[in-house]
């Protein structure tokens, strides 16, 4: 307990201001070694309680000082500063457990991940027929064209693309068939 007490006497009257507070604020690498060197076993002690592996510890140490760098400023009476690395320590560690009870390792992670059904062959060769069917499409007239590139974008209502291609809905039909025949006939050399 004394040595607890010892952290939290200023070490001078000027210290009483912010101390150390607005060095580490601004990043001030002495002020940062000197903290550091003087709270560490402190925040180490505080983590190992919660924590006990070296590297959680570890994790448990950097976090707080990252805390620390983020929040210095916000810390009024320098005289806080102890209790305040002994609370975010102690959070902090709390923090690592959490993460590790929710990561679970297993040794059958290949059971969970679905195979991938789709190998280089049937990537390559669906490529192939989408650039055919590209082609294709543009060899044939303007407004069976247009009838295609739309349906393939986006199925809509007849009465949608009606309005959108400017043809008379009954128009539609007739010509979307006249253009799934002539494309069937350039792309059937293409499945074979």
């Amino acid at each position: 307990m004394t040595a607890a007490l010892a952290y939290a006497v200023p070490e001078s009257p000027a210290a009483l201001d912010r101390g150390p507070l607005p060095a580490l604020a601004a990043g001030d690498d002495a002020t940062w070694q000197a903290t550091v060197a003087r709270y560490d076993a402190l925040v180490r002690a505080t983590s190992r309680r919660v924590v006990r592996g070296d590297a959680d510890v570890d994790e448990a140490v950097q976090r707080t000082w990252v805390q620390l760098l983020r929040n210095a400023d916000r810390i009024a009476d320098p005289r806080a500063l102890p209790g305040w690395l002994a609370t975010t320590a102690r959070r902090e560690a709390l923090a690592v457990l959490r993460s590790q009870q929710r990561a679970v390792p297993s040794e059958d992670v290949a059971d969970h991940v679905a195979p991938d059904d789709c190998d280089l062959g049937t990537g390559l060769m669906s490529l192939e027929l989408r650039r055919e069917l590209h082609r294709a499409v543009e060899t044939l007239p303007e407004t069976q064209r247009r009838i295609v590139w739309a349906l393939l974008r986006e199925p809509a209502s007849y009465d949608a693309l009606s309005q959108e291609l400017g043809i008379p809905r009954g128009s539609l039909g007739p010509l979307r068939g006249r253009a799934v025949r002539a494309l069937r006939a350039q792309l059937e050399p293409s499945l074979r």
